[in-house]
């Protein structure tokens, strides 16, 4: 059956719903106790004692107050949640005045850097695809295709991620959705670095990136709800940095391990662990260090409050206030909330007996019915009183995702190129060479052969690097223990000529004439080259484009509660913008790299003072499900960014450029209109 939940709670004095405090005790003896305060002789109750338990003798008394409450069953449910918004109105005040006597300390900063470590896990997610795609590709024997499905696939499962297990926290709390979201993401990272099949791993991948885009919205609801107004847009912002923390963190891990090719093992013939499966282990650390401290880390006490369990909710508070105080060496200063304004309770549930069908027949119906909430919710934020504030926000995000993350992935993209026509301008042309009974037991890199003539001679234990035979005569020749990277024969003649244990596949003979020629145990799978894979300058342009954002960091983190968030956001992204327009000057490495970091440092002020402003807008029991919804947004952005950025590299810049720039001038000039927040109490 159906039934309103009354989250009121009777057995708390005073009833009238307001923050009561009292003076701070000024004898010893009136801190003995770090529950109450004690009697006196005629056991009349002193100002700050937590009464949680009602006495027995004022059961009767307390029946007759509760009879009112039993025709809320009834009531229509309009006036329900108009009580429930005046409650609401009333907690978020009451709630700001507990918070500022909870004061800011030891318990905030512990939080801060296990939520940290949460964030930082975000960041390294999406460096790890990136590092390790040059040696998986080798691993894996990666098409075009496939290499971009893996690189879009991340931000695939982020998006699902953030939607879901954000309007999840809404419902089932903070603490445990993370821990849910921590724990997918540690464990299908951890079992990506072992799985062989292409297929596998990007399944794993996947999943994986669902759990860690389920964090990111908790994370900042769940640290909002500990934080007072004057500390909040500050401390919010300093979270933020960690994300910069796991970009480093990621590249210089993927500097120092992927190169050693040494740092694994073999099973037989089939099973390889090489370096980069090492560097995704070492990378699922920071996610597993935040799921093992979040265990001791309590529940959001604001949500609680908004569940109706104010027991919970009350002796949290306590915990944060003794914490504090203990900390600032005022150990005797006692917590004197007595009682906590709960909202009515309005939503529906349903009553399963534990005799009503099946085990999973009842865990369905709970399941479908939490999704139904989770659901309503995301429709309560089109609603007429947030349907503006959304939209605008939805497209503040998604143009700020379609270019930041595009550039991101357009400026490696295009060092790579310019390394590229760099590297071709010094090929060497060899035009009718004759070569015979030479044995070739070295490299050939970067050479082109044109209507050559080799005969009987001997190609033992070498590797072909960006070589090319064209119109070229080989007979009686042997190719032994041959490896080879973007080499082809193209309108070659070969002749009674052995291949043994070789990579010269099928396909690197173009238009060729093969007569009387013997392939025999070609070797199996692809062979890794991290020499020539692995530049460590990839490495360097994300360490700089990572580290260029601290500045920008410690800007919006000091004056983001004196400026404002809407002029952050707007004036950070036009500032971009303009970032943006200058790489049309940016022909070389250096230059690239240069503008990379002044386009990070000047768009992470906009994204700190996004994610507060998101935090703010919403009320408690809608917060992470909005921040989920519009962080979803932004990796749909991020995916249609790498896609369409990285469709122009070689061909021009102009479209990047000017799409980014156009992106980030309309984002910025609408979240001008947004409303600002930092005079706010959280709701």
């Amino acid at each position: 059956m159906l039934k309103y939940q009354d989250g009121n709670y009777e057995g708390y004095a005073p009833n009238d719903g307001y923050y009561r405090g009292g003076d701070e005790p000024t004898h010893e003896e009136d801190a003995q106790s770090d529950v109450t305060e004690g009697h006196d002789e005629d056991d009349e109750v002193y100002e700050g004692e937590y009464q949680g338990i009602p006495h027995p003798d004022d059961i009767k008394a307390k029946q007759k107050k509760r009879a009112p409450a039993m025709d809320d069953e009834y009531r229509d449910r309009a006036d329900l949640m108009a009580e429930r918004m005046e409650d609401e109105e009333q907690l978020a005040h009451q709630y700001e005045n507990i918070i500022e006597e909870c004061g800011h300390g030891r318990f905030q900063w512990t939080l801060f850097f296990v939520l940290g470590l949460a964030l930082m896990a975000d960041g390294v997610e999406l460096f790890v695809v990136g590092f390790v795609l040059p040696s998986a590709e080798k691993d894996m024997c990666l098409s075009s295709s496939n290499k971009g499905m893996l690189g879009l696939i991340v931000y695939l499962g982020m998006m699902v991620g953030a939607v879901m297990l954000g309007g999840l926290a809404d419902k089932l709390g903070r603490k445990k959705c993370l821990i849910i979201s921590l724990a997918i993401n540690a464990a299908f990272a951890f079992l990506s670095s072992f799985v062989q099949g292409y297929g596998f791993f990007l399944f794993c991948r996947l999943i994986s990136g669902l759990g860690i885009g389920g964090s990111l919205p908790i994370v900042f609801a769940y640290f909002s709800e500990f934080l007072s107004r004057e500390k909040r847009g500050e401390h919010l912002s300093w979270l933020c940095m960690f994300w910069m923390i796991g970009g480093i963190f990621a590249s210089a891990m993927a500097w120092s391990i992927i190169p050693h090719y040494g740092w694994g093992f073999s099973m037989g013939t089939k099973y390889h662990f090489h370096s980069w499966r090492v560097f995704v282990l070492v990378c699922s650390l920071p996610c597993i260090a935040s799921l093992v401290a979040l265990k001791f880390m309590p529940e959001s006490p604001r949500f609680l409050l908004e569940m109706g369990k104010h027991d919970e909710a009350w002796m949290i508070l306590k915990q944060v206030h003794d914490t504090n105080m203990r900390a600032k060496g005022e150990p005797e200063r006692v917590f004197t909330v007595s009682y906590i304004k709960t909202p009515k309770q309005v939503d529906e549930f349903i009553e399963i007996q534990s005799s009503t069908g099946t085990w999973y027949q009842r865990w369905l119906v709970r399941i479908t019915t939490t999704f139904k909430q989770v659901w309503d919710n995301v429709l309560y934020c089109l609603t007429a009183q947030y349907r503006m504030n959304t939209l605008m926000l939805a497209v503040v995000w998604f143009t700020m995702a379609l270019s930041y993350y595009g550039l991101i992935v357009w400026f490696p993209d295009m060092i790579r190129y310019l390394q590229e026509e760099a590297y071709e301008s010094r090929v060497k042309v060899f035009d009718e060479e004759e070569v015979s009974h030479f044995t070739f037991n070295f490299t050939l890199e970067n050479q082109i052969h044109r209507n050559g003539e080799y005969r009987n001679d001997k190609f033992i234990g070498m590797k072909f690097k960006e070589v090319r035979f064209e119109d070229s005569l080989f007979e009686e020749c042997h190719f032994e223990d041959v490896t080879s990277s973007e080499t082809f024969f193209e309108n070659c003649t070969i002749i009674s000529t052995v291949f043994y244990n070789t990579d010269l596949y099928e396909h690197k003979f173009i238009n060729c004439r093969l007569i009387n020629t013997t392939f025999m145990e070609e070797k199996e799978g692809c062979h890794l080259d991290f020499e020539e894979d692995n530049d460590f300058l990839i490495y360097l342009v994300s360490f700089l484009g990572s580290l260029s954002v601290l500045p920008g960091n410690i800007i919006s983190a000091l004056l983001m509660d004196k400026i404002g968030r809407i002029k952050m956001i707007g004036g950070s992204m036009l500032i971009s913008a303009v970032c943006c327009f200058f790489l049309f000057f940016g022909n070389s490495e250096s230059a690239m790299i240069g503008w990379q970091c002044l386009f990070c440092g000047a768009s992470i002020a906009a994204w700190n003072a996004l994610d507060v402003i998101t935090v703010e807008l919403y009320p408690t029991d809608k917060r992470a499900t909005a921040f989920g919804i519009l962080n979803g947004l932004c990796k749909f952005g991020a995916i249609l960014g790498n896609s369409i950025f990285a469709s122009f590299v070689g061909i021009t810049k102009v479209v990047p450029i000017l799409l980014a720039s156009s992106a980030l001038v309309g984002g910025g000039l609408l979240a001008l209109r947004l409303p600002e927040t930092r005079d706010q109490v959280l709701m």
